[in-house]
């Protein structure tokens, strides 16, 4: 099996022995290391592969002007595009195959910097004080990082810390080795989509769209999963999206925890991918199942789905504001643009005897629909059911009829 080679970026002024273990560890694995120093005051007890000078100049800096900042809060964020804009590189040469980053709070900031500009498929794993906390808000996880809680370790190596940072060492290792990378050799269509049982119009369309040559990456909407299908989506990786799941905006909207990001339902446009759009789900509040529903969405149905995850329903005047945020973010699209407007429901639960039924709602939201989704976009409406076979249908004939004219490209 081919060395794999890890990045390892820390403060080493602070933390060398920590760092220098890691490194013993992949190194006693057969594996290769490179070591970032992303320290301010003070240096590490040998040369690091990439010095902390190194880090400040890729930020157009200095690590002077760094500590002249006299703050370590505005010094550390220069330090940490520094290291973003370096990791890029270092990653587009195939100096490193995987990163693991370790701190408290300070390099923990920085590493969330990190990780997100790497690509999906990259292995990349932060050691820190504040793994899984609270403080760290979803939308600066990279899609796919990996996080261990540094337990007992903040000042000195002892055989708590140890098991942690040897944990990290050889998820990082096998990770790099087990990865396998995306073969390219079918286009790739995007989807989005609430679970299976609340949508499940993929289980008619990703059949139909493989039988036509097509790969399919289905994304749960579900915070994370809509950050990854946005990153991708940056990246011009799909071909055409089928944006069918819309929580992640409404949540977005109405202040929820649950959401992917401010860029939701933008990267695609921006990137020049066409996109099919239906509504699914836009009339539901997401809230983690171990909060308290807030007052203000107390008086209205809600669905308890599992102990981790329950939904209330948006009243009239909260769907009519879904549906001029979707616009909104739609008519900035460079692609065209194809909404479906299923007249008779947009999730499972919105059906008669459902949790969130609310015909009322929908016919607000409908309407809606129709005043605020103008040219350049296009939108079809179908008196179906989202889940229903008359809308997969209707996405496949447009998604042919972009074939045949060229919008959608073959590679």
């Amino acid at each position: 099996m081919p060395d794999k080679t890890i990045l390892i970026v820390g403060t080493y002024d602070t933390k060398n022995d920590e760092l220098e273990y890691m490194a013993s560890r992949i190194k006693a694995m057969s594996g290769k290391v490179i070591t970032m120093d992303v320290s301010v005051l003070g240096d590490p007890d040998k040369p690091t592969d990439i010095s902390k000078h190194q880090v400040a100049e890729a930020a157009n800096s200095s690590i002077q002007k760094a500590i002249d900042f006299n703050s370590e809060n505005k010094a550390m964020q220069m330090m940490a595009v520094g290291a973003s804009t370096l990791v890029i590189e270092l990653q587009r040469q195939g100096r490193f195959d995987g990163v693991v980053i370790l701190g408290g709070t300070m390099a923990t900031d920085l590493a969330l910097d990190v990780c997100q500009a790497l690509p999906l498929g990259v292995p990349k794993y932060v050691v820190s004080t504040v793994s899984f906390s609270p403080l760290i808000e979803p939308g600066r996880l990279a899609a796919d990082i990996q996080m261990i809680l540094w337990a007992g370790g903040l000042y000195g190596l002892n055989s708590i810390c140890k098991s942690s940072l040897s944990q990290a060492a050889g998820a990082v290792l096998g990770a790099t080795r087990a990865v396998e990378p995306s073969k390219n050799d079918r286009p790739v269509v995007g989807m989005t989509s609430l679970g299976s049982s609340c949508l499940s119009y993929m289980k008619l369309l990703k059949p139909a769209l493989e039988e036509r040559g097509y790969e399919v990456a289905i994304f749960h909407s579900m915070g994370m999963g809509g950050m990854a299908y946005e990153n991708i989506a940056t990246k011009g990786e799909f071909v055409c999206v089928m944006d069918f799941s819309m929580q992640e905006l409404s949540n977005l909207v109405f202040g929820s925890v649950v959401h992917s990001g401010p860029d939701r339902l933008l990267s695609a446009g921006r990137t020049g991918i066409p996109q099919l759009v239906a509504p699914g789900a836009i009339d539901l509040i997401d809230f983690a199942g171990w909060q308290e529903i807030p007052e203000q969405f107390q008086d209205r149905p809600f669905h308890t789905h599992n102990r981790l995850i329950k939904s209330s329903v948006l009243n009239t005047e909260e769907r009519r504001q879904t549906a001029q945020e979707m616009a909104k973010r739609l008519t900035a699209a460079t692609a065209p643009v194809h909404v479906l407007l299923p007249t008779q429901g947009i999730e499972e639960w919105d059906k008669e005897g459902g949790d969130a039924h609310d015909p009322e709602g929908l016919v607000a939201f409908c309407d809606e629909m129709r005043k605020v989704i103008v040219s350049p976009v296009e939108m079809t409406e179908l008196d179906a059911h989202i889940n229903d076979q008359a809308f997969a249908d209707t996405a496949l004939k447009i998604f042919d009829q972009w074939v045949a004219d060229g919008t959608i490209k073959k590679q």
